[in-house]
């Protein structure tokens, strides 16, 4: 995958990746309840150029239902109808609504939707016509529009066969190549399978205790006070002139503290609390144990840190430089978005430009900048620390003082006092630190806040705006698709040395090939990175079936199996439905092992909450080709070769469209 800043990656790097979860997007189509019949309409015909022909039916269907008819309507609803089915397909019901519209085509206006509609007829009346017939529907269908022939070619694949099809099958591969790799398709694949990132976050200011610690001050300060000035009383009684210097001594080392020592105080303070905020397990500790949100966090920033790395680094000694950095890091994100159970892929973004932000850091020499920043000058601490032992040794003087000019009783008094000074001074220095700190501390942190969030909210937008740029719509992926599976059709003809004259029918069931990455939109079908295009060829001779791999990125093809067998070969075919497995597709011969087809993995724990479980696997099926493949083997199994005569083309009804 390439993220736009010249640097290929996987995002399951870390992983194999068998079954995915899947990523759903927002819907590039949807309805709403009160929608009028030109909406559904088109929404109906976006339903039918991105695959899914069942919601296309219903859509188009309802909005005919409610008064919106034309040449237009009809003409998709047509293509909906036969999309994706063989006539076995349609019920009885679906074929009365066939011939029905086939009657009214004269009430419509004239003009290229009727010309369409009207070839789309007479090729259906073709079918049970003899080949030296279909010469003058051909060249109508020739004279139509691309839009409107590429449309009746694609949604009549089973429907047309035989001499039709010969006619039409060199312009139709042709086609298929050119547009196979058309609009960036190896470049862009990956984008559909990339989740949606989730917004960004950062750490706001902790809390402030600076009221508590206001609260507490006065308390601590005037008892310190109180013991204080008892002190220097009893030294005033015993010799005034050397207690008189003794406190002026005292109160400059005093002063001199609290000025060199308040910020260093800050910032020891500062790093502890950060020490304790982000403190989590090193890998191999027992707490890192299993797979969890911050175990799969510390994977991705090895990884991301590890290929974002400075010129003359080795990806090894970054990390190592870096060990500090990185565990801020991961614990920040798996604070920030832990409770949102997201998988870590939707947060790799952020992940990323950390990881990027670090090394451009690095380069620009500010990666540790806040070090610096955080430490109180040597020449500071110092004058501190000789303060603080100033102000230690003067107040010992003053209790010598009074020890060389009073009785016992004073002594014990003034023992007392120093005590209490000692314990009331640090008291009301740790309140007054705290409460200063503290205002200090929020409008930092509250800085530092705006500028991550910001810049991350940049970050966020930008790849944001790349997936949305990069990501292909539902046409495009279903246009690739289709293109796949009408070359493989071609290359099992000229494999099979086959003509469409000597098909009776033909059919594709689309199965996830593992290990995968799938993705789709609200309302529509799975998409996956890997499938498995299994081809039914049906002739007079039996079944050909033809299994091959698909990447879909670049459409590499794997592992490939062939099999033939006769009619009567096909013994039995049934569904397996397990809700939390899926659907698996059982294949019974008589001189063979059971064959199980795994058609669609289980999904109803990603459905969205507006989503209807039972329509959404329809819309798969569908999709995949199950239904018509399905009832085709269902039908052999049943009747052997005389699925055939019953099957036969020039037994249908005729769907002539009235001049």
């Amino acid at each position: 995958m390439n993220d736009g800043s010249g640097v290929t990656h996987n995002s399951a790097y870390h992983s194999v990746v068998g079954i995915q979860g899947g990523v759903v997007h927002n819907p590039t189509i949807s309805i709403h309840s009160d929608a009028s019949p030109q909406e559904k309409y088109k929404v109906g015909v976006r339903y039918l150029e991105d695959g899914v022909p069942s919601r296309a039916r219903d859509m188009i269907s309802d909005a005919i239902a409610h008064g919106h008819d034309n040449a237009e309507v009809r003409f998709h609803w047509v293509l909906a109808m036969l999309s994706a089915r063989a006539y076995h397909d349609l019920s009885t019901e679906e074929l009365q609504q066939l011939r029905h519209a086939s009657g009214r085509v004269r009430a419509y206006a004239e003009g290229q939707w009727k010309d369409a509609l009207c070839v789309a007829f007479e090729l259906l009346a073709m079918l049970s016509t003899t080949d030296g017939q279909t010469g003058r529907v051909l060249e109508r269908l020739l004279a139509l529009s691309p839009r409107q022939r590429d449309g009746i070619l694609h949604h009549f694949d089973l429907v047309l066969t035989g001499g039709l099809k010969d006619s039409l099958w060199a312009e139709n591969r042709e086609r298929a190549e050119k547009a196979r790799f058309g609009n960036g398709r190896a470049q862009r694949v990956w984008a559909y399978f990339e989740p949606d990132p989730i917004g960004a976050r950062a750490l706001p200011p902790r809390p402030s205790t600076a009221a508590a610690a206001k609260a507490a001050l006065p308390v601590r300060a005037g008892l310190f006070v109180v013991v204080t000035a008892f002190l220097w009383v009893l030294a005033l009684v015993a010799d005034p002139a050397e207690a008189i210097i003794e406190l002026l001594v005292a109160l400059g080392a005093g002063l001199t503290a609290a000025h060199f020592g308040h910020q260093w105080w800050y910032q020891a303070h500062q790093l502890k609390a950060k020490n304790r905020l982000f403190h989590i397990p090193q890998t191999g500790d027992p707490a890192t144990a299993g797979d969890g949100f911050t175990n799969r966090v510390r994977h991705s920033f090895d990884h991301y840190f590890s290929t974002r790395v400075p010129h003359g680094f080795a990806p090894y000694i970054w990390l190592n430089h870096t060990a500090h950095i990185r565990n801020s890091l991961v614990a920040e994100i798996a604070l920030l978005y832990r409770e949102s159970r997201i998988s870590v892929d939707r947060v790799d973004w952020l992940i990323r430009y950390l990881a990027e932000d670090a090394r451009d850091r690095h380069n620009k020499g500010t990666l540790f900048d806040h070090r610096h920043q955080n430490q109180t000058p040597a020449v500071a601490q110092a004058v501190c620390v000789v303060a603080l032992i100033t102000l230690s040794i003067t107040t010992l003087a003053l209790l010598g003082t009074v020890a060389s000019g009073a009785g016992a009783s004073q002594v014990l008094l003034a023992i007392l006092a120093v005590v209490g000074s000692v314990w009331s001074g640090r008291a009301a220095a740790s309140s007054w630190l705290e409460a200063r700190g503290e205002k200090h501390r929020v409008a930092e942190e509250t800085q530092e806040y705006q500028e991550r969030l910001t810049a991350r909210q940049v970050a966020y937008q930008n790849w944001k705006s790349f997936l949305d740029t990069m990501r292909p719509s539902e046409l495009e992926m279903e246009t690739w698709l289709t293109c796949d599976k009408t070359l493989l059709v071609d290359e099992a003809l000229r494999h099979y040395q086959l003509t469409w004259r000597d098909l009776i029918t033909h059919t594709i069931l689309m199965t996830p090939a593992r290990p995968y990455k799938r993705a789709r939109v609200k309302g529509g079908p799975w998409r996956y990175s890997r499938y498995n295009f299994r081809l039914f060829l049906v002739t007079q001779d039996g079944v050909r079936e033809i299994s091959k791999e698909f990447d879909f990125a670049d459409a590499k093809r794997g592992m490939e199996q062939r099999s033939n067998y006769r009619f009567d070969a096909l013994s039995s075919v049934q569904v397996t439905e397990r809700s939390e497995v899926g659907y698996d597709l059982e294949l019974i011969l008589t001189n063979g092992p059971a064959r199980n087809i795994r058609v669609k993995d289980a999904d109803t724990h990603q459905l969205a909450p507006e989503e209807n479980a039972q329509e959404i696997t329809e819309i798969d099926l569908d999709s995949a080709g199950f239904i018509h493949t399905f009832r085709l083997l269902e039908g052999i199994a049943a009747d052997g070769k005389g699925w055939i005569e019953r099957n036969n083309p020039y037994n249908l009804p005729s769907f002539r469209a009235a001049d």
